[in-house]
């Protein structure tokens, strides 16, 4: 397999982890994603994955998926243990939801192409941008708060083992740590990813520092 991946994205961070819990290995293909110039935004990436996003998988047999939710729930699929879902409809329902409101509703609003298109159409500057940034950042972490504590039943966000919710939680908490939030202001999150930083595959597959 080979993983388009940046360093700096949560979305990639997310595939890393997986791949790390599954025991599973990709030939990392760097992207540039940041500025008018980044590779990402260049006419012969966009000839591999059309929306000019990383994470994009290249599986053994050829086939291209993009977008990490299912980049994540593939992996789960060809290789099931650890399972990265729940046992019950319900619950693997319940980690969905987690996962999707923090790639859609949160990630969503943050990447780079964003920040441009403020700045191009809106004329902001870095301040307002970083500004709307952790508007989104503050108010859609206080709502994956209130979901994981209103049917919390284990160490991690769904049950006692880590899955698709804690994949997608970790990275995007860290990069919010980073912009200067304090995680206890959402505790459920901060006991969540304390545990999680105590597991290799998470701590060694952390979003980097933008330089």
């Amino acid at each position: 397999m080979k993983l388009y991946q940046n360093e700096i994205s949560s979305a990639t961070s997310r595939v890393r982890i997986a791949l790390a819990l599954k025991g599973l290995t990709a030939e990392a293909l760097p992207v540039s994603i940041l500025g008018e110039d980044a590779e990402s935004r260049q006419a012969a990436f966009r000839s591999v994955n059309p929306q000019g996003l990383v994470p994009a998988l290249l599986t053994d047999g050829g086939v291209l998926i993009t977008q990490s939710l299912a980049i994540v729930e593939y992996l789960d699929e060809v290789q099931p243990e650890p399972p990265l879902l729940p046992d019950t409809a319900e619950g693997r329902a319940q980690a969905r939801s987690i996962a999707l409101a923090i790639a859609a509703e949160i990630h969503a609003l943050l990447p780079p192409r964003i920040g441009l298109h403020l700045k191009a159409a809106f004329q902001a500057d870095a301040d307002a941008v970083a500004a709307w940034s952790r508007h989104w950042v503050g108010e859609g972490m206080a709502a994956v708060e209130t979901m994981i504590a209103g049917r919390r039943n284990g160490a991690f966000a769904i049950g006692d083992r880590p899955g698709i919710a804690d994949i997608f939680l970790f990275p995007q908490a860290i990069s919010a740590r980073r912009m200067g939030f304090d995680l206890g202001r959402w505790p459920n999150v901060a006991e969540i990813v304390g545990r999680l930083e105590a597991i290799p595959a998470f701590l060694e597959n952390a979003p980097a520092p933008r330089k």
